[in-house]
């Protein structure tokens, strides 16, 4: 290689994106050689993205991987800018004048809608805005759920839509004792919320959720979880899909289902319904356009021609008495000014993670990792892996001096230009006071963390 790479002249990477993606590229690039710098930049002043902000607070282990991205952060040639989003305050074009690369880890941002009537009423949500609502996330410690009803319905069968759920029926004296935002704590010890529903539209067999989370349902204090006999048998459809197509998990998850179906109930003051076979056909609404129900299909199952199953109306209909829906059937990507974006995948088009035009030519210096390059699947750990990839594929273009050609490659002049922004950047260390003070404030709550949720109180930790 006869261009950027040494101690005098590094090879300068930005990552836009500051969650699990992101780092896990940033660990193997500061790993490689050449020598590499990287600038990481998120729109919030917080970094580890979902893993601060969609990890459910009553799943602390889960968390403990930012300690990992911990140790990146702190490697001297890397640089965390924290309040400065891609678009309103970065542009392409200013990310061409001062880097090498860059790699775009920005996730799925959005949810997928459910296309039927009723999804605008008052009562109607994302299951995302609320899990990033319960978070701390300050884009939605304003908005307002209306728990004053006694029945939810959660409309997926996946991990997000039992994150949800178990919430919504954790009992206070246990979420008191993890991170769960303050606002969302006191609004939860006001609710009135005495049944929610899960809704599948196949089968336990096609379930997105993994075991673990199923377990933890059966762990709830003071619930009650609720299965139908006819709804918890595994098909003939379903049977023929895992004896040519094993799934372990799908396995595992058919027998726990199973075993709540026979479980007798409790007689806990909540219960939780876990439904399947069940189509939303429309929300439901009153007169002042709040959500009074859901209608919904029945189906039943059959093996499409790809081998997989398929749900289909049975011809039957019930209508589900709800105050409150929250839709959680997977999430979207979001298109990036100035790059190209497959609107019906939800991810920006690239091959091993160097992005690509709409004529299948390589954009030279661009990446992608996460979600933004491979849709919403996988686990946290899975971006590990994704990351590597991308960063072979950098790894090769250096070596072949395929990569942008910045005017003005230096960390001061990123910083200089960083500075000259309308925003207020935070850096890690400033990053690092906040988290002190945060876990300062849980201890004495006897909590891991007590979060800061608004910019002006992230504000008044580093410039007391």
């Amino acid at each position: 290689m006869t261009g950027p790479g040494s101690e005098q002249h590094p090879v300068r990477v930005a990552i836009v994106g500051a969650g699990p993606a992101g780092f896990y590229a940033a660990a193997a690039l500061l790993k490689a050689q050449p020598v590499i710098e990287v600038d990481m930049y998120d729109r919030l002043p917080t970094p580890f993205g979902l893993v601060r902000a969609g990890v459910a607070p009553d799943h602390q282990k889960d968390k403990s991987v930012t300690r990992a991205y911990d140790r990146s952060a702190r490697h001297p040639r890397f640089r965390f800018c924290g309040n400065v989003a891609y678009g309103p305050d970065l542009g392409l074009s200013d990310l061409r004048r001062f880097y090498h690369q860059v790699i775009f880890a920005t996730g799925t941002q959005s949810d997928r809608p459910l296309g039927i009537p009723g999804e605008e009423l008052e009562g109607s949500h994302a299951a995302t805005d609320f899990v990033a609502w319960y978070n701390g996330h300050p884009d939605y410690v304003d908005r307002t759920f209306d728990l004053s009803c006694t029945h939810v319905a959660v409309i997926g069968i996946g991990n997000v839509a039992l994150d949800v759920a178990r919430i919504l029926c954790r009992d206070l004296a246990t979420l008191g004792r993890t991170d769960i935002a303050d606002h969302a704590l006191e609004a939860l010890r006001a609710s009135r919320v005495r049944q929610v529903s899960v809704l599948g539209r196949r089968g336990p067999a096609q379930a997105a959720f993994t075991p673990p989370e199923l377990d933890e349902l059966g762990e709830l204090e003071d619930t009650d979880i609720v299965v139908r006999p006819e709804e918890a048998l595994l098909d003939s459809a379903s049977r023929e899909s895992l004896a040519v197509h094993p799934d372990r998990d799908a396995v595992k998850i058919v027998e726990r289902i199973e075993a709540f179906a026979r479980r007798p109930a409790r007689g806990a003051s909540r219960q939780l319904a876990l439904r399947f076979l069940l189509t939303p056909l429309a929300i439901l609404g009153d007169a002042a356009g709040r959500v009074t129900g859901l209608r919904l299909a029945r189906n039943t199952l059959f093996l499409g021609p790809d081998g997989h199953v398929q749900a289909r109306p049975s011809g039957g209909e019930e209508t589900l008495p709800v105050g409150l829906v929250f839709r959680s059937v997977g999430y979207r990507g979001l298109g990036l000014p100035d790059l190209p974006f497959d609107e019906r995948a939800g991810v920006i088009p690239n091959e091993h993670g160097r992005i690509v035009d709409t004529a299948g030519q390589h954009l030279s210096g661009l990446y992608v990792s996460g979600w933004i390059k491979r849709g919403p699947r996988g686990v946290i750990g899975t971006n590990k892996v994704d990351a590597r990839e991308t960063v072979t594929a950098m790894l090769e273009d250096l070596a072949a001096d395929r990569h942008l050609e910045p005017s003005r490659p230096s960390a001061a002049a990123a910083e200089a230009f960083v500075a000259s922004l309308g925003p207020r950047a935070f850096s890690y260390g400033e990053w690092s006071k906040i988290d002190a003070e945060e876990t300062r404030r849980g201890r004495e709550a006897e909590r891991p963390r007590v979060k800061f949720t608004r910019l002006d109180e992230f504000l008044d930790v580093v410039e007391p």
